[in-house]
C-alpha cells in the first residue's frame, strides 16, 4: 500500500496532509467544459461542506494497488490474463449488507474459477462494487399518474421512492456513498484475504444454491480442482498462493464532484490518483472528447475504461486513445464494447482493425448487457439471456477473425437468485418478475445465469487460444 497525501502546490510534488482538495495542474480544467448527467445540487447549502469533508477523508484505495491493477491489465491486453468485471447495475445503501456483498464476491470467485480452470489463464477479479452508486438517465424527469419528479439517479444523488422529498438531489448523500464504499471494501478485503477465498474451499462456494445444469457442471469442475490440489499437496507443494486473491473495485466515474474530491497526490511520484476506486470508466453518454468527463479522467493515473456503443467510429476510438493514453501505456486504457447482439459482428471489426493498425495497446472487453435491453410484455425492463450470450460469442468471433485478443467480460450480475433477465439453463420467464425482480435500475444476471455465462466464456477462450 502507498501513502497518498494532499498536494497544495502547483508542482507535481508530494506534500503534507492539509485541509482542502488536492491541487495539481489541470485537475480542474473540466469545470469550464460542457458536462452531462450531473445533479442539480451546487446551490444547496450542504454542497460546499460535503465536498470539503470528502476532500480530507482517507483514500478508499491506494496508489500501489492501482499500479498493480494497471500491470495486470497490461498482461490481459497481451493475452496473458483475462478480466472479469461484475456487479450491480446500481448499488444501493440498503443492499450493502454482509450477506449480499459476500454472495456477489462468491459468485465472481466462482466465475473466475471456471474461467481460470477452463481457459488456463489468470483471471483479474474486479467488482462493480464499493462505488457504483450513480447512474446516467435518458431523461431528467419521471412521470407517474400525472405527477412529474426528478428521475432516480442512484443512491448517491437521490432516493428511489417516488416522493418529492426522496427525489430531491442531496449532496450529503456523497458522504453516505463514501462511508458505504469504505465498509464494503473492508468486507471485501476481509473475505479475499482472510480465508474465504481459499481455493481449497471451492466446494463451499456452491452451497445454498438450488441445483441446476450450471451448478452441476460447477460441482464436477470443483471435484477436478480438489483432486489436483490433493495431488499437489501429496507432492509437498506450497499453497500460500491459493489462500488469498486480488480483488479490485471499479465504478463509472459519473459524478465529477465526488471523483474530484477523492483525488489525492501520490507521495512517491507526486502524481494524481482518483482514490474512489482502482478502475474507473466513462459511459457511452459522457465520452464526448471535448467534455468534462474525458478531460478529468485523462489527468489521473488510474486505469481508465470507455464504453463504446454501436455509433462509435474508428476515428472516435483513435481520438479517445490520443486523449486518454497519449503515451500508449499497456494497461492504461480499456475499451468496453456494448454493441448489442444484432450489431456486434457488423460494428466491432472496423473499430478493432483501426485501433490495431494505430499500434495502440488497449484492452478489449465485452459488455453484453447494455446493448440488449428490452421491455417484457408485462412491462419490465429486461434482457434475454440468449442475446447476451450471442453478443459474447460475436465478440470472440470478431477477435478471432482479426487475430486480436478478447481480453475481458463486463457484466451486471448479482449473487442472489433474482428474476430479472429472461432465459438461461434454468429458465426465467416474465411471470417470475412479479416476485423476483429487485433491481432499482437495470436487470442483472442472477447467480445461476452468471455461472452459466462463465462456462460459455471459458469455452470461447479455449477456442481463441
Amino acid at each position: 500500500m502507498t501513502d497518498l497525501t494532499l498536494n497544495t502546490s502547483n508542482a507535481p510534488a508530494a506534500g503534507l496532509p492539509v485541509p482542502g482538495a488536492a491541487v495539481y495542474p489541470g485537475l480542474d480544467d473540466w469545470r469550464s467544459l460542457p458536462i452531462a448527467q450531473q445533479p442539480t445540487w451546487s446551490e444547496s447549502p450542504s454542497f460546499a461542506p460535503t465536498v470539503k469533508e470528502l476532500s480530507v477523508l482517507p483514500p478508499l484505495v491506494f496508489a500501489g494497488e492501482v499500479d498493480v491493477l494497471r500491470s495486470r491489465l497490461a498482461q490481459a491486453s497481451q493475452g496473458q490474463a483475462f478480466l472479469l468485471q461484475g456487479g450491480d447495475c446500481a448499488e444501493t445503501f440498503e443492499a450493502a449488507t454482509a450477506d449480499k456483498i459476500s454472495s456477489r464476491v462468491k459468485t465472481i470467485l466462482q466465475m473466475a474459477v471456471v474461467l481460470t480452470y477452463g481457459a488456463q489463464l489468470p483471471v483479474i477479479k474486479m467488482g462493480r462494487m464499493a462505488g457504483q452508486f450513480a447512474k446516467p438517465r435518458s431523461s431528467n424527469d419521471e412521470t407517474r399518474d400525472g405527477v412529474t419528479l426528478p428521475a432516480y439517479r442512484g443512491d448517491i444523488v437521490n432516493g428511489f421512492e417516488f416522493t418529492p422529498e426522496s427525489r430531491q438531489h442531496d449532496p450529503a448523500r456523497m458522504l453516505k456513498a463514501y462511508h458505504t464504499s469504505a465498509s464494503t471494501l473492508n468486507l471485501i478485503r476481509a473475505f479475499t484475504q482472510g480465508g474465504f477465498a481459499d481455493l481449497r474451499s471451492v466446494h463451499e462456494w456452491n452451497r445454498g444454491f438450488t441445483s441446476n445444469p450450471a451448478h452441476s457442471r460447477y460441482e464436477a469442475l470443483a471435484k477436478e480442482i480438489d483432486s489436483a490440489i490433493k495431488f499437489m499437496a501429496s507432492c509437498g507443494a506450497d499453497f500460500e498462493a491459493l489462500k488469498t486473491v486480488e480483488f479490485f473495485a471499479s465504478h463509472e466515474a459519473l459524478l465529477l464532484d465526488y471523483e474530484r474530491a477523492l483525488t489525492r497526490i501520490d507521495s512517491r511520484t507526486g502524481l494524481p490518483y482518483d482514490t474512489s476506486a482502482h478502475f474507473l470508466w466513462i459511459g457511452e453518454r459522457t465520452r464526448d472528447l471535448d467534455q468534462a468527463h474525458v478531460d478529468f479522467l485523462s489527468r489521473v493515473r488510474n486505469p481508465i475504461g470507455v464504453k463504446l456503443g454501436p455509433t462509435t467510429t474508428g476515428d472516435d476510438a483513435l481520438r479517445l486513445i490520443e486523449k486518454l493514453d497519449p503515451n500508449r501505456e499497456p494497461g492504461r486504457l480499456t475499451f468496453i464494447t456494448r454493441m448489442g447482439a444484432k450489431n456486434i459482428r457488423e460494428k466491432l471489426p472496423s473499430l478493432v482493425e483501426k485501433v490495431t493498425a494505430s499500434g495502440a495497446q488497449v484492452l478489449w472487453v465485452t459488455d453484453p448487457m447494455h446493448g440488449n435491453t428490452v421491455t417484457s410484455p408485462n412491462g419490465y425492463k429486461t434482457r434475454n439471456f440468449d442475446d447476451v450470450i450471442d453478443e459474447v460469442r460475436g465478440f470472440f468471433e470478431v477477435h478471432q477473425a482479426q487475430g486480436t485478443i478478447p481480453g475481458g467480460l463486463h457484466v451486471e450480475m448479482t449473487g442472489d437468485d433474482v428474476a430479472e433477465c429472461l432465459g438461461g439453463a434454468d429458465p426465467i420467464d416474465q411471470e417470475a418478475f412479479l416476485t423476483g425482480y429487485e433491481s432499482v435500475c437495470d436487470p442483472r444476471l442472477n447467480h445461476k445465469q452468471s455461472l452459466e455465462m462463465a462456462f460459455l466464456v471459458s469455452e470461447g477462450l479455449r477456442q481463441s487460444k
